[in-house]
């Protein structure tokens, strides 16, 4: 009885993170699809009717459906692009740290640096 009581346990924090995880309600930092193939992280400022209001870490602001729009997931080790010291060149790395805004990023090409969440982006 007390592994089922467990099982139960584990099973419903699962679900609870799951719907905390999916939540796209405004304040939530999420990924949205700016420009179609890229994710780019951003914050939401409103939501309604299926449709949410992002404000870009880069400044950008757009309206986009929630189909468009996922929770933020960026990790250390996952592979992004980044503008390489905000001068409009787009390069493969990976993240070797975070920190709020602030991203740590091992380039491919073998250059390293600490920039902002909003000179980056995912596919």
């Amino acid at each position: 009885m007390k592994s089922f009581v467990a099982a139960a346990i584990a099973i419903g924090v699962m679900c609870s993170c799951a719907s905390v995880a999916s939540a796209q309600t405004k304040g939530d930092w999420v990924l949205g699809n700016y420009k179609a193939g890229y994710w780019f992280p951003g914050v939401i400022d409103s939501a309604l009717g299926g449709k949410v209001t992002i404000r870009y870490d880069d400044g950008d602001k757009e309206t986009v459906s929630l189909s468009d729009v996922r929770p933020y997931d960026w990790v250390i080790g996952m592979k992004v692009e980044c503008n390489y010291k905000g001068a409009g060149d787009w390069y493969a790395g990976k993240i070797t740290s975070l920190g709020g805004e602030k991203i740590g990023i091992a380039y491919d090409d073998g250059d390293k640096e600490t920039t902002r969440t909003g000179r980056c982006r995912s596919r």
